[in-house]
């Protein structure tokens, strides 16, 4: 068994034992939502054909803002072959949350809904939802399907309502013409975290104005679970314990980590704005060519490329070498709302197709969220594509009940804990770790 088999078996067991994982709002949010939605869903199963009809109906749908590239050449591509037709709406980040569950109150959901894979548990915990499970398997390549993905809109029953829709992976990039210059190899980006820093070094002892060695979202606790936890999986360790109730994050690999940004903002290789970065201009400074190395959301590669930078990419690597991504993105299901499951269907079958898995998909650049499409032609075709593509195997995704209120909300104990480590050097690792505990655990 693969290292990414056993931690998708992982994966889908603490799903299927343990029910909702991530919440993503604001505690008023999340009583909100829990107060006006169900406690499970309804089978609609006998409202689908195998395909989803085509007949001319007008489907609407949500995702977040950083997926619009993505999102709107799917719906491009599907308005342009089919009779339905896909009216597509573009939420900011910060605003979907709040949306989902105003509209959830209101019986107002669109037909087509995604979600980012750490909120997702809780909606489906919160019947926002048709059951596809009879849909889902009933694909002929039903386990060629990204299982990460699909276990994120799994319930307590082990019933299935989401495929994937858009895999954003994390990995480390490095400017190729800033190797270059600092007498580096341009074609082989840190397999170490010491490395990491040494490159980084390098690259902030050329001195050229405004340009840094690395940069991090240093205010933004999403940003740095994303890039962060995947050096703690590949030195061998865990960042959460099974039941997602104890913090691990201080451990003497992730100790190693907080040490080696402490070290560089010491030595003043990371960028100006780190400090207060809360991830709204994250990946600026390395698509402006003001940065040498640093970790990244696969789904903004390509903005760099375009922007005139010879982009290095690789896998995060851990303390002593290895490597791991955070198998993040978005997923996709038909909203309990919807009246129109069998032309939403027919939207979700058509997206899980070998056809659009390759000739949009995989065309684009973007992830396949089918196993056996990953090493395709187009991916062949770019070295980019392909390395990310491959980095899918060491994917990984935590899982825990009050994940977003533990790491991702606005001053959250791991947020607390980073900026204690690497700005503030106030060596409270171990109690700002058991605070992250004590969110877990509640």
């Amino acid at each position: 068994m693969t290292n990414h088999e056993e931690s998708t078996m992982t994966y889908r067991n603490l799903r299927l034992m343990r029910g909702a994982a991530a919440v993503a709002a604001a505690g008023l949010t999340m009583t909100g939502l829990a107060a006006c939605s169900g406690s499970g869903t309804a089978d609609r199963s006998t409202e689908m054909s195998a395909t989803g009809t085509d007949d001319g109906t007008t489907l609407t749908m949500w995702t977040r803002a950083p997926l619009e590239r993505q999102a709107r050449t799917l719906t491009d591509a599907y308005n342009a072959s089919h009779e339905n037709q896909v009216d597509l709406e573009i939420v900011p980040n910060d605003d979907m949350e709040g949306k989902v569950g105003a509209a959830a109150t209101n019986g107002e959901l669109p037909d087509l809904l995604a979600g980012d894979v750490v909120r997702l548990p809780y909606w489906v915990s919160n019947g926002l939802f048709t059951d596809l499970t009879a849909q889902i398997d009933g694909l002929d390549f039903a386990d060629d399907i990204s299982r990460g993905h699909v276990d994120a809109g799994t319930d307590i029953d082990g019933n299935k309502h989401t495929v994937p829709f858009v895999t954003d992976i994390s990995v480390m990039v490095w400017n190729k013409d800033l190797y270059r210059e600092a007498g580096l190899d341009p074609e082989q980006g840190p397999t170490t975290i010491a490395e990491l820093r040494e490159q980084a070094e390098a690259i902030s002892a050329l001195d050229k104005d405004g340009v840094s060695g690395t940069y991090y979202g240093g205010n933004c606790g999403g940003c740095l679970v994303f890039t962060w936890f995947p050096s703690i999986w590949a030195s061998g360790e865990e960042v959460l314990s099974e039941d997602g109730r104890e913090s691990l994050l201080a451990s003497d690999a992730a100790q190693e980590v907080y040490d080696t940004y402490a070290a560089m903002n010491d030595a003043g290789v990371v960028g100006a704005g780190s400090e207060e970065e809360t991830g709204a201009t994250w990946t600026a400074p390395f698509s402006n060519g003001k940065v040498g190395v640093m970790q990244y959301p696969n789904t903004a590669v390509y903005a760099a490329k375009e922007a005139g930078i010879d982009v290095g990419v690789g896998g995060i690597p851990g303390v002593d070498g290895g490597r791991s991504t955070f198998l993040g993105g978005d997923a996709m299901g038909i909203s309990r709302d919807s009246e129109h499951v069998d032309q939403a269907w027919n939207f979700l079958a058509w997206m899980m197709s070998d056809e659009t898995q390759l000739e949009v998909v995989a065309k684009n650049g973007d992830v396949p969220g089918r196993n056996s499409l990953l090493d395709n032609s187009y991916a062949q075709e770019d070295p980019l594509a392909l390395t990310m593509n491959q980095l899918v195997a060491d994917g990984r995704t935590p899982v825990a009940d009050y994940f977003s209120e533990a790491f991702n909300a606005a001053n959250s104990p791991w947020l607390t804990l980073v900026r204690n480590a690497t700005f503030g050097r106030t060596g409270t690792v171990d109690e700002d770790n058991e605070a992250i505990t004590a969110v877990l655990g509640q």
